[in-house]
């Protein structure tokens, strides 16, 4: 039974990757400085990323119960330490940003929150998804 939730909560990461893909060619939920929501500035990396981790749900949902528990497991850890990293530095590691622009260092700023928010809430999610719900 755990297993079949499995496959469904891999199935819906599918379409919550790719809306996140999908946010910079909606007309108006940009900025002028082409940030989503005046807050992610995301690039055809990140969207890149999110197709690829979509396409990765998509198949571990279709394929077995086994697959769609290690794509939760393995996703939601990659994706919780891009949000810690990102919260403590001001940029993650798997869009390579931390590489690119060094650490703005630690801060507590709303906006800082609200940036890593979806990594921390989607890696979370997953891990505990992977971790608890899918024990036999």
């Amino acid at each position: 039974m755990a297993y079949n939730i499995l496959k469904s909560i891999s199935f819906l990461y599918f379409f919550v990757l790719m809306a996140a893909a999908s946010i910079n060619y909606l007309p108006g939920l940009t900025d002028d400085q082409g940030r989503a929501f005046g807050i992610f500035a995301l690039d055809l990396f990140d969207d890149a990323l999110h197709v690829a981790s979509a396409l990765w749900a998509l198949y571990a949902a279709w394929h077995s119960p086994r697959a769609a528990r290690f794509f939760l497991i393995v996703f939601g850890a990659l994706y919780l330490g891009d949000g810690v990293f990102g919260f403590f530095t001001g940029y993650g590691y798997l869009d390579f940003g931390i590489f690119n622009y060094g650490s703005d260092g630690l801060s507590f700023t709303l906006f800082r929150v609200l940036a890593n928010l979806p990594h921390l809430a989607l890696g979370g999610f997953a891990l505990f998804a992977g971790l608890i719900l899918g024990r036999k």
